[in-house]
């Protein structure tokens, strides 16, 4: 016997030919059946403008690390403008010029915006003019922080 013959009836010994069949069920249902009732869920058109209350909710997920409260409740966020471009300026203050996360908030706030499906860039700039005081935090904030 030639050696491929021989191989030829080992894989034959090893793998025996299977019928796969399909047990019988349900059918598969089409998509207008699987959301009939249902509100189809439709992401926003890529060259839709960027919504201000998209924008606020991913800023809202930011929270300085020495206080248990958003930056936004906080006060710190100053100006939001929202570009038809997909393009959002923010301008924001910390809560003092020394703060110990200076660096890392600005750029929390960038990635947090740039999160949302429409916005195509972010700029966030740190200004000192006003300062900052507490005036500027949310009632919820004042709760958290124990301040009424």
């Amino acid at each position: 016997m030639r050696e491929a013959d021989d191989l030829k009836i080992r894989e034959e010994a090893v793998s025996p030919a299977v019928e796969e069949t399909v047990p019988a069920g349900p059918s598969v249902p089409t998509r207008e059946q699987a959301y009939e009732g249902q509100e189809e869920l439709v992401p926003p058109p890529v060259d839709a403008p960027p919504q201000q209350d998209e924008v606020i909710a991913a800023i809202e997920t930011v929270f300085d690390p020495e206080i248990p409260v958003n930056v936004y409740e906080l006060g710190l966020i100053y100006a939001i403008d929202l570009h038809d471009d997909g393009r959002v300026d923010i301008e924001m203050s910390l809560t003092a010029p020394n703060c110990p996360s200076a660096q890392e908030l600005p750029q929390m706030v960038r990635y947090a915006v740039l999160s949302v499906p429409t916005v195509r860039e972010v700029t966030v700039k740190v200004v000192w003019d006003p300062p900052w005081d507490m005036s500027r935090m949310s009632d919820n904030a004042r709760l958290a922080l124990n301040m009424f």
